[in-house]
């Protein structure tokens, strides 16, 4: 009884196998998206800058050009400035320094950064971001924004 049962699941394992390696693969159904070379390279043109307070900023992902609302947004501040005061928000943020010393606050707790130096921000945390030096302070926001109608 036992060698029939055994038997039984090896010959059921063996055609399961052989008939999953012969399905033919499925070929990726067409994107109907509006990326192309074109739009998806995006580079730095001070014309498009919004200017700002305290400096300005570059979008190089706008909210709504991608699906899962992905963005990613050069902010650029003058010396001992910020953008805003420490806040709160849903959503997880990246900040990523390129250039200068930042100052980034998180729930009340401070720290400094320079250069290729990246500072996450929890969802819901009370987090900021601010010029520490004499000099500008250029960064990357790496954000997920709610999906809204276009």
């Amino acid at each position: 009884m036992m060698q029939r049962l055994i038997l039984t699941l090896v010959l059921a394992f063996t055609l399961f196998k052989f008939s999953v390696a012969q399905e033919q693969p499925q070929k990726p159904q067409p994107r109907i998206k509006k990326y192309t070379i074109e739009n998806c390279i995006n580079k730095f043109d001070p014309e498009k800058s919004t200017k700002t307070s305290v400096g300005y900023q570059y979008w190089f992902i706008a909210q709504n050009f991608l699906d899962d609302g992905l963005t990613v947004k050069m902010s650029v501040v003058g010396p001992k400035q910020a953008t805003h005061a420490p806040h709160i928000h849903a959503g997880d943020e990246i900040f990523f320094v390129l250039e200068g010393t930042a100052q980034f606050y998180l729930d009340g707790k401070t720290t400094m950064g320079g250069p290729n130096t990246s500072f996450y921000c929890p969802e819901n945390s009370e987090h900021g971001i601010s010029n520490a030096d004499s000099t500008e302070l250029k960064y990357l926001v790496i954000r997920k924004y709610p999906k809204t109608e276009q």
